[in-house]
């Protein structure tokens, strides 16, 4: 099984239910969050669903870190957020697990999107109606960020790609403060011309998310070094926002990111402990808006020395060595 595609998303419902999901909001979103704010860019993936999760409050204590992005909501079938598609937002334990890393000082960043399953932007048939999806995630949770993860479905298609911009430019309206990330595959040179077409529309429709993060992996990197190659991709995403936005090399190097894969990847690559301790010092160098990796479920050695999977990482490393690199940025 694919290691990739079974990364998902998160999300919410209709626009027309705005003012009320606020109000619900308002009581039912846990208090007494103490996250540092430098480090919410530094926010690894945790996904509830999927390879013997490790308890987050846990993986805190020994990695040092604060925040988690978790993963993934996707749409039920209808343009309604759940849980992987199936499980409530509210309610249940994915629900106690954000409340768990609150109480112990943390905060979360939902992810909305992934490779497989439902996707709201492909689901919600509107950008008010997408737009009021993603609020529904906001005002449960009341959160300080979020990040769409665009592939697949929503990622190739020119008409749902301008339906995510226009959604997220009426979240931005709506949602003073919070971060909004978009995380999308990439070329060794950079974006694909799928991503490059994303960068474009954003422009035109006079969005900007705080952070373009790209996932320099599954590319045919094969032996060569994925630090490097993860350089060069960056480097390539920073000529486009040039580009497209008129920026300087320092504004355009603010509004990037990385989103690596810890180990073994799907495409026989290999990213290691020290490739990922290369890539943070770039992105602390360059100020980088976002750096993550996809995924803590795997940041362990395999037992017995086995290959890659759901819960492990392929390589000889000790347990959480990524998600201790990810815990030193702060941008």
């Amino acid at each position: 099984m694919r290691l990739r595609t079974l990364r998902m998303a998160a999300a919410a419902l209709a626009a027309g239910s705005l003012a009320l999901g606020a109000a619900a909001a308002a009581q039912a979103a846990p208090s007494a969050v103490q996250a540092d704010p430098a480090s919410i860019g530094a926010a690894p993936y945790l996904y509830l669903g999927w390879g013997s999760p490790q308890k987050a409050t846990d993986i805190m204590k020994a990695a040092g870190n604060q925040w988690f992005t978790m993963a993934f909501v996707l749409a039920d079938g209808s343009c309604n957020p759940k849980w992987d598609g199936n499980r409530s937002l509210t309610g249940g334990n994915d629900q106690s697990v954000i409340n768990s890393i609150r109480g112990a000082g943390g905060d979360v960043i939902p992810s909305f999107g992934g490779w497989d399953g439902d996707k709201l932007g492909v689901r919600c048939t509107s950008a008010s109606a997408l737009a009021g999806a993603y609020q529904k995630v906001i005002n449960a949770f009341g959160l300080k960020a979020i990040d769409i993860d665009i592939e697949n479905t929503e990622f190739q298609n020119n008409t749902v790609q301008q339906r995510v911009v226009d959604a997220l430019k009426t979240v931005r309206a709506n949602n003073s403060g919070l971060k909004i990330y978009i995380t999308m595959g990439t070329e060794k040179t950079g974006p694909d011309s799928w991503g490059s077409g994303l960068i474009t529309k954003a422009k035109n429709s006079g969005f900007t998310p705080d952070g373009w993060v790209l996932m320099p992996f599954d590319f045919g990197g094969g032996s060569a070094n994925m630090a490097t190659l993860t350089q060069q991709a960056e480097e390539g995403l920073k000529g486009k926002l040039k580009t497209a936005y008129g920026w300087s090399d320092d504004t355009a190097y603010r509004h990037m990111g990385i989103s690596s894969m810890n180990g073994k990847t799907d495409d026989g690559e290999t990213v290691t402990v020290a490739n990922y301790q290369a890539m943070l010092s770039y992105a602390q160098q360059h100020h980088l808006a976002r750096f993550t990796y996809w995924a803590i479920n795997r940041d362990r050695q395999c037992g017995g020395g086995g290959d890659a999977g759901s819960d492990c990482s392929g390589i000889s490393q000790s347990a959480y060595a990524f998600t201790k690199i990810a815990a030193q940025f702060h941008g």
